[in-house]
């Protein structure tokens, strides 16, 4: 069960001034719990906070913040059923994708804590000139400094949790906006982070309006803002945000090439979990599949047979596979698109029928490029089939897109995988597998309008420390 409200944490300490924010379960509509909601006043404070905070961090010994990350996964452990239940409410996730996420979010931390006493630095060789003679140099990583975090709605606990664990992993305060449908995650988060030593400000997390929060990002104090949602807002805020280093995880469309060797079976299978898993709405959901065209009508007929077979209802219930959307008005808008894209030519194969925030599992084909469906992020349980006949032409079509996250390949040429490989404009490719698919300890993130920079855990690590380096002169008489 939920508490019936929650607090906000203000530099370690929960804090409940208000319980203003409404928090739904997203299959019923009804109010489930409220939390507290920090104003811009609250917000500065955290930031003076995180400030204070910054060298008794960056003092912390690499042990010391292991056993912080470690504090965290033994009750993250400990709790995981709440965790997992408290997301299926806020986030409408099937339970058992709900449960797959505190698995995720136990692995994030785990593998923080591995790395937080690994940061080490080089020995260089500097004498690569007459001039240079008796000089060495070597560079170690030191924290950033205090650091902004906005997380999204779609994942609340492990986006949340890829920016948090490498933060303390490297020594560095910071403030933590939610997403205000999903806060309720990060706030156990914070709860469980106040049952550790670490120094007062190290911690922020407040949930707060989007007018209210533009000190996240404009704040100088701030020394890095790392962003998890949709591309309008995440450009935007990376054009307010000063002088300090932006991380973006942005949107994506992206594809999935299904190439004449592959196994259908197994294709399929993968497929219909990577499109429409938690009702499509992850960044690198398989919204375009590009299938060879001497296999086309195999796939399209087991892919429509599949997604039929899909239980949707009550995210509470151990069967269901789609939930709701996370808001009426995101079920109507993709509704919208369906419609426009059969209006414009296309052919409806199974699903496009909506009830509140419920769209059922939709496939479509023969949809004009010039569709939302084509162009834009669907964010929702919606994907359009397309044919090829050669596989360059298909790696065309999967960088004919403004997005770029990752994209998945169904072949066994080990030529074509190197081509893909070297081809495709994606921050990564999935070979014998859909571009859903993530581990947290991999580098992940995207180009074009996905984003700037890399998440995974020792790659967010790099962009929150900066190098430092150091240069020895040994006087000529002593050579």
């Amino acid at each position: 069960m939920l508490q019936k409200s929650y607090p906000y944490y203000l530099a370690n300490e929960a804090v409940s001034p208000n319980t203003d924010l409404v928090v739904t379960d997203k299959f019923t509509g009804e109010p489930a719990t409220r939390v507290a909601m920090a104003d811009a006043s609250t917000i500065d404070c955290a930031i003076a906070s995180a400030v204070e905070a910054t060298e008794p961090m960056r003092r912390m010994a690499p042990y010391e913040r292991q056993a912080v990350l470690n504090h965290c996964v033994d009750r993250f452990t400990e709790r995981a059923e709440e965790l997992a239940y408290s997301l299926c409410v806020e986030a409408g996730k099937p339970i058992k994708d709900s449960r797959g996420e505190v698995s995720r979010l136990i692995d994030t931390f785990r593998i923080a804590a591995e790395e937080s006493v690994r940061i080490t630095g080089e020995v260089m060789n500097l004498e690569i000139s007459p001039r240079a003679r008796g000089y060495r140099g070597m560079f170690q990583r030191v924290p950033i400094g205090p650091c902004s975090f906005i997380s999204p709605f779609n994942f609340p606990l492990n986006l949340a949790a890829h920016k948090i664990a490498p933060a303390l992993a490297v020594g560095c305060p910071f403030i933590l906006k939610p997403a205000s449908r999903t806060p309720i995650g990060a706030i156990v988060i914070g709860e469980i982070l106040a049952e550790t030593d670490l120094p007062k400000g190290a911690f922020s997390i407040l949930p707060c309006r989007r007018d209210g929060a533009d000190l996240f990002t404009t704040d100088d104090r701030l020394k890095l803002l790392s962003f998890t949602g949709s591309p309008g807002v995440g450009w935007a805020l990376k054009a307010r945000a000063g002088k300090k280093p932006v991380v973006l995880e942005l949107g994506g469309n992206a594809a999935c090439v299904v190439d004449s060797d592959a196994d259908l079976d197994d294709a399929v299978e993968r497929i219909v979990v990577g499109a429409f898993y938690q009702s499509g709405q992850s960044c690198i959901g398989v919204q375009r599949i590009i299938i060879h065209e001497s296999i086309y009508d195999a796939v399209k007929e087991r892919l429509v047979a599949a997604t039929k077979q899909l239980i949707a209802g009550d995210p509470k219930n151990e069967d269901t596979f789609i939930g709701p959307m996370i808001a009426v008005s995101e079920a109507e808008r993709l509704e919208s698109w369906v419609t426009s894209a059969v209006d414009a030519g296309g052919t409806l194969l199974c699903g496009g029928k909506r009830e509140g925030a419920m769209l059922d599992a939709t496939l479509l084909e023969d949809i004009p490029k010039d569709q939302k469906l084509c162009t834009e992020e669907a964010f929702g349980p919606v994907a359009v089939l397309s044919r090829f006949s050669n596989f360059d032409e298909a790696l065309a079509e999967v960088n004919d897109s403004q997005f770029g996250l990752q994209a998945g390949i169904f072949t066994r040429d080990i030529y074509k995988i190197q081509r893909a490989w070297d081809e495709l404009e994606v921050g990564g490719v999935i070979i014998g597998d859909v571009p859903s698919w993530r581990v947290d300890n991999m580098p992940y993130g995207g180009v074009k309008d996905s984003g700037l920079g890399r998440e995974g855990i020792r790659f967010a690590m790099e962009d929150m420390t900066e190098l430092r380096h150091l240069v020895i002169r040994t006087p000529t008489k002593m050579l």
